[in-house]
């Protein structure tokens, strides 16, 4: 979550220096195709739960849900679709990270990671 928070901010830093729509639209392809190739194995791999935390620790790196990463990237109707399709299979894009409710044991073992414990 970490590295594809810093991934993510690094392409948006990118994209704001892209003048023309065609040329981001070109960009997001590449991007896509990059984060396809360095994640897509380890992200088919996971179990339920796993991708659930997934989507929270990258809200957390981010600040921003999954699902306003895909509308910011991609448009409104792509996360609509995307969005669609997570709940199909029991997900929810929209969702945020509350490390000081439903989710401090979550930033109870990242803190603990970070801190070197784990």
């Amino acid at each position: 979550a970490r590295l594809a928070g810093e991934t993510l901010k690094n392409y948006k830093r990118i994209l704001d220096t892209i003048p023309t729509e065609k040329d981001r639209k070109a960009f997001i392809k590449r991007a896509e195709k990059d984060l396809e190739d360095r994640f897509g194995e380890e992200i088919k791999d996971l179990s339920f739960s796993q991708g659930r935390i997934l989507i929270k620790l990258i809200y957390r790196e981010t600040g921003n849900s999954t699902y306003d990463i895909v509308k910011e990237l991609r448009g409104s109707f792509s996360a609509f679709i995307w969005q669609t399709l997570a709940r199909i299979f029991g997900y929810n894009l929209k969702i945020e990270y509350d490390p000081d409710g439903s989710d401090q044991a979550i930033e109870q073992i990242v803190l603990m990671i970070e801190a070197g414990a784990l």
